[in-house]
């Protein structure tokens, strides 16, 4: 890790909270937690009285399922970016082990591979 200074360590992980922060809102919003995985959510519950209700709901979970199932998805990269920046492992491509370039840390800093190997 000795290629990222202090400071832009810092910034990246005030990134990635910030970014984390943001998805936990939004996956409030979109779905709702089960056995700690998300899953994609409409508003209404239970049976419908109006078949036009009932559409919208089909429609809403429709949306909701694939859009909570990428917003996951990167809440868990996040996590990963941050327990690797905890690990002192942070800034290391998986793959061929050679430093990240900072740039592209700062384009996706949850990044864990280098160009390379992307």
């Amino acid at each position: 890790m000795t290629h990222i200074s202090e400071d832009e360590l810092n910034d990246l992980r005030a990134t990635l909270e910030a970014e984390r922060d943001s998805l936990d809102e939004e996956l409030a919003t979109h779905g709702k937690k089960i056995d700690n995985k998300w899953q994609g959510d409409s508003e209404s519950k239970g049976e419908e009285a109006d078949p036009s209700d009932a559409a919208d709901n089909i429609e809403e979970l429709v949306t909701n399922v694939p859009l909570v199932s990428e917003l996951d998805k990167r809440h868990k990269e996040i996590d990963a970016a941050l327990e690797r920046m905890d690990k002192g492992t942070f800034g290391v491509c998986s793959v061929c082990k050679e430093p990240i370039d900072i740039d592209r840390l700062e384009a996706n800093a949850a990044a864990k591979t280098c160009v390379a190997h992307a």
